[in-house]
């Protein structure tokens, strides 16, 4: 089965430039929402490392002209420097831990601009015209469609693309699905953390046979409710790679029978014996379309599950919130304020169910939020009207 490839918009950002004298322009490709930058110079393999550095952190796009594997190698050079730099400006370990986590997202955004401004050229097909360039046609179209002339992208985002296409070729095994893999879309959450999944795996089902998985993302949670038995799951989403995402999935496992996919914003129409929601885990504004499945402005998805939840429910029916606590660790939410959203919504507490994550941040000492990380648990919170 041939995968979904997303839809570049008809009309993209442009670049403009000055090279030899002569005004150029291209299309601006970002998957992640990046703008272009302002100022535009032609780099080789003659431009030092340092030069580079300095270019970049003035908002100059470098856009390469010389051998691709170089071009990997600059970029491995200002990576090594921003991390020198942020070695000698380590975060005082009394910082309070909320703005210990908005220093570090600054630092975060000023490391992607900073890496952003390396530019690889494309050529009408979407082939890159440099030497030692490989053909990474196929990860670029899977990210972004098909190709709608010559346009400039840059490198740290094209490795991005490429690493993500890894993902969706060779897929994510689900333990929770009997080692069947999901394959996640460019721009869709992949599901590499296990907790939550054998949290839904092994949770009571309600009685009633029917589900609602909201915000579907990769349809991991509603594959995971069907192998289990639930007969008749409308798997919800708002964005169309999500929705493209899901579909394929479904079908590849041979569960379409059992989950209809639908475009909708959270709940879809009528009621179900059970409503599961994976809302992003941090209140927030994402810095890119790609943050999207982190931050949660607002906390809007969380309060609209829980807002919702009553009139979508059958009798007798169970929501299921799957929420990190990390939010709470940095400060950025009390426990009290969640509970407080639940009781608002005329929501009660039936059970929750709890998992420490296994993924590698939570055991990484450097890491700059280690001290909220190595405190987090992921729940299951089993709700009814109250």
């Amino acid at each position: 089965m041939r995968p979904a490839r997303a839809a570049v918009p008809m009309s993209l950002p442009r670049l403009e430039w000055t090279e030899g004298g002569v005004a150029h322009g291209a299309a601006w490709l970002s998957g992640s929402g990046a703008l272009p930058p302002r100022r535009v110079q032609a780099a080789d393999d003659t431009l030092r490392a340092d030069d580079a550095f300095r270019l970049a952190s003035e908002g100059v796009g470098l856009l390469w002209r010389g051998d691709f594997q170089n071009a990997r190698q600059l970029l491995q050079a200002l990576a090594r420097r921003l991390d020198k730099r942020a070695a000698r400006g380590r975060l005082p370990g009394d910082m309070p831990m909320r703005e210990r986590f908005y220093r570090y997202r600054q630092g975060q955004a000023h490391r992607a601009r900073i890496l952003g401004m390396v530019l690889i050229p494309l050529d009408a097909e979407w082939g890159i015209p440099l030497r030692r360039a490989p053909d990474l046609r196929a990860a670029l179209h899977h990210a972004l469609g098909e190709p709608l002339g010559e346009a400039v992208v840059s490198l740290r985002e094209l490795q991005g693309m490429v690493g993500a296409y890894e993902w969706h070729r060779k897929g994510v095994p689900i333990a929770a699905l009997g080692g069947a893999a999901i394959h996640p879309d460019f721009g869709v959450f992949s599901p590499i953390r296990g907790e939550y999944l054998d949290l839904v795996a092994h949770a009571p089902l309600p009685a009633g046979g029917s589900a609602f998985d909201i915000g579907t993302g990769t349809g991991v949670l509603a594959a995971v409710l069907a192998r289990r038995g639930v007969p008749a799951i409308v798997a919800s989403d708002l964005s169309p790679r999500a929705l493209a995402c899901a579909r394929a999935n479904l079908e590849r496992l041979g569960l379409s029978g059992q989950v209809s996919v639908r475009e909708a914003d959270l709940f879809p129409p009528g009621r179900a014996a059970l409503a599961v929601c994976n809302p992003p885990w941090l209140p927030g504004k994402p810095s890119s379309t790609l943050e999207q499945a982190v931050y949660d402005p607002d906390s809007r998805m969380l309060r609209g599950f829980l807002d919702g939840l009553a009139a979508h429910l059958l009798p007798g029916g169970e929501g299921w919130l799957i929420l990190s606590d990390l939010a709470e660790h940095l400060g950025l939410r009390s426990r009290d304020q969640l509970l407080g959203m639940i009781g608002a919504a005329g929501l009660a507490v039936v059970e929750r169910r709890d998992a420490r994550p296994q993924h590698g941040k939570a055991f990484d000492a450097d890491d700059p939020l280690h001290a909220a990380r190595r405190q987090e648990t992921t729940s299951l919170w089993r709700l009814r009207v109250a």
